[in-house]
């Protein structure tokens, strides 16, 4: 859900905007149970699970592509520190808006924390490809293998290992999710010296996907409360 502060890669946008897009359709879904009209597991069933996967990796990925690009384009830190300070404000929002919503279940180490986090310890790596390839395989094989019931609180859940999903909306800790953010560093390295031929195909999908993935972190902040809004107001209607 980040944004590369520096000139824009139209195919990266496109890319960002497809999962902006994967990601409502994911989260409507989730609000159509919430109201009782979705039957769905979205905790154990494999077809649920494998989408989340797959969008959260999308996120991060591309998050770690565009640190690439961001410290090409404007090295040092002033930038950088901005940018994570404006991710990690908008997940304290995320944190306070789920607390009033779900107060059983609020969102303490969402997807908007792992990155910003993720950022910060992926910083000295973003220069370094093969390094912080092998650091993000390293951190995915630890955070799938690794649990141990210390880790079973919020104080130290949020760096992952927990024997089991805490009660939350949304969980993303630094192992394994980090590691998927190390490797799209490495593939932004990739992406930059083939000048995104492999993304060239998506030149040709609407352009309102650039739109959305140039605005990603606004869209991640509006579109729930849009989305319950709706969904409440056409039951109230109906």
């Amino acid at each position: 859900m980040t944004r590369e502060a520096t000139r824009r890669v139209p195919s990266l946008d496109q890319a960002r905007g497809i999962a902006i897009v994967a990601m409502v359709a994911y989260h409507f879904c989730f609000d159509l149970r919430y109201f009782g009209l979705l039957r769905a597991n979205f905790e154990y069933d494999l077809r649920w699970l494998t989408a989340r996967t797959l969008i959260l990796s999308s996120f991060l990925a591309i998050a770690g592509v565009s640190a690439v690009l961001a410290e090409r384009a404007h090295p040092g830190s002033r930038r950088w520190l901005r940018h994570v300070g404006v991710i990690a404000a908008a997940a304290l929002l995320v944190s306070a808006g789920s607390w009033l919503m779900f107060p059983q279940t609020w969102i303490w180490f969402g997807v908007l924390h792992g990155i910003a986090v993720s950022l910060v310890l992926a910083r000295p790596l973003v220069g370094r490809p093969r390094t912080a390839a092998l650091a993000g395989v390293a951190v995915i094989v630890l955070g799938l293998t690794l649990k141990d019931a210390v880790f079973d609180n919020r104080m130290l859940g949020w760096l992952g290992f927990m024997t089991a999903k805490p009660p939350t909306e949304d969980y993303v800790p630094l192992f394994p999710w980090a590691g998927v953010l190390l490797l799209g560093v490495a593939v932004g390295h990739l992406l930059v010296r083939t000048r995104f031929a492999a993304l060239a195909w998506l030149a040709r999908t609407p352009s309102v996907l650039g739109q959305l993935g140039r605005h990603s972190l606004a869209v991640y902040l509006v579109h729930q409360p849009i989305l319950i809004g709706a969904v409440w107001l056409a039951l109230r209607l109906g």
